[in-house]
């Protein structure tokens, strides 16, 4: 799945240490929410989005410290 911002595929991130997560546009929040949703992850979002530079306001999707961040990234990249 990409971001449908920048067209770049959307990643699992995994530095810091709260757990896996993945940053994305607002306008795409519902979309990924679903995916994760029907594949049965659980996650929560953070409250707050932000936007820097001006650029679209981005959402944070926690997907906590026991997520399998490589699965959840096999989800992503299956849609197209």
């Amino acid at each position: 799945m990409n971001n449908a911002t920048t067209q770049q595929p959307l990643r699992v991130l995994t530095d810091g240490t709260a757990g896996p997560y993945i940053m994305v546009p607002v306008a795409q929040l519902d979309e990924v929410k679903q995916l994760l949703h029907d594949s049965r992850i659980q996650y929560w979002v953070d409250e707050n989005a932000i936007s820097i530079d001006g650029k679209p306001e981005v959402a944070i999707i926690n997907l906590g410290r026991g997520a399998n961040a490589s699965a959840v990234q096999a989800i992503l990249d299956s849609v197209h």
